[in-house]
């Protein structure tokens, strides 16, 4: 397993409740850094890791033993370096794996509009917005990773994103200055 010292490109971890722009800024990151974007919603459906799917809220069940296989499976990788991780939770991965940890937050009632498009139900929205003004995904963030890599970005436009892109892009850029590749 390599060091975090010892990858030769960062992973960068992209959180918030579902409908702030993830996916969104997660693959632009990726295009613009040329890191690999994965998605874990998309590991945990392609690889079975889950339990099932709570069919109140259309998704999948992430038990402790689905956990223990998503994990084992996203070490080497992690260990490796390289990657922009989406998922709308944190609190399962470890500390080590990511170097940059960014939480999208976006204002109830951009996130109300964007769910609602989504054909999501109402129960399903209310749980997310009410995550959303609770900062649960934040809270979750800081609990579990250091605080001078876990940063919260505002994600209402495209410009919010534009923004966002440049930031880490920077960032990015300072990481590989400083953490020269290894032999």
């Amino acid at each position: 397993m390599a060091a975090v010292s010892e990858r030769k490109l960062p992973n960068i971890l992209v959180t918030g409740t579902p409908g702030t722009g993830k996916s969104t800024l997660s693959q632009a990151v990726a295009e613009r850094t040329a890191l690999t974007y994965l998605n874990v919603g998309d590991v945990i459906k392609e690889k079975g890791f889950h339990s099932g799917k709570d069919a109140e809220f259309d998704a999948f069940i992430l038990d402790q033993s689905s956990e223990d296989k998503l994990l084992d499976d996203l070490e080497p990788l992690m260990s490796a370096g390289g990657y922009v991780v989406e998922f709308h939770s944190v609190d399962f991965f470890p500390e080590r794996w990511f170097d940059l940890v960014l939480v999208l937050r976006t204002d109830n009632t951009v996130l109300y509009d964007r769910l609602a498009a989504r054909g999501y139900s109402s129960k399903k929205i209310e749980e997310n917005v009410s995550a959303e003004i609770m900062c649960v995904v934040a809270e979750e963030a800081r609990e579990n990773y250091a605080e001078e890599i876990v940063h919260e970005l505002q994600s209402n436009t495209l410009e919010d994103i534009e923004g966002s892109l440049g930031r880490v892009s920077t960032w990015f850029e300072s990481w590989k200055a400083e953490h020269p590749a290894h032999g």
